[in-house]
């Protein structure tokens, strides 16, 4: 019978890196939809989405808000590399509400600000739905 195998997540964000960590399987958002990688996955690298990254642990789970980025999975090692990354018991959904009032409220006259307009308020909504998931 074979050893069972953990993955080892390296989150990193402009700032510094805030995780480099044993852990038994994640799940996240691409840019194109979800994704869930256990260990012995194919290689991967892709482009990271907005939304929750669910890290299953030994004997817990945490969540983090992530904002973008570039993902990697080379062998045993998964390497993320996200523009934000919020812990989900750090989200405050009046703070999310505020975020997406401040988001639709916002005049967009051309194609980049209507885009940024629209990335806002995706933002936020994830925000809202990962603070309310962790109260």
């Amino acid at each position: 019978m074979a050893a069972h195998k953990n993955l080892r997540l390296v989150l990193v964000t402009p700032e510094k890196t805030l995780l480099d960590q044993p852990v038994n399987g994640l799940r996240f958002p691409l840019y194109d939809g979800q994704i869930g990688v256990l260990p012995s996955r194919a290689p991967l690298v892709g482009r990271l989405g907005i939304g929750e990254l669910l890290i299953e642990g030994e004997n817990e789970s945490r969540s983090y808000f992530i904002d973008g980025g570039f993902a990697q999975v080379k062998g045993e090692v998964v390497t993320l590399l996200t523009n934000r990354a919020i812990p989900a018991e750090q989200l405050t959904p009046a703070g999310a509400e505020t975020a997406l009032a401040d988001a639709t409220a916002r005049k967009a006259v051309s194609d980049s600000e209507f885009q940024a307009k629209e990335k806002a308020i995706l933002r936020a909504r994830q925000m809202l739905t990962l603070a309310r998931k962790a109260r």
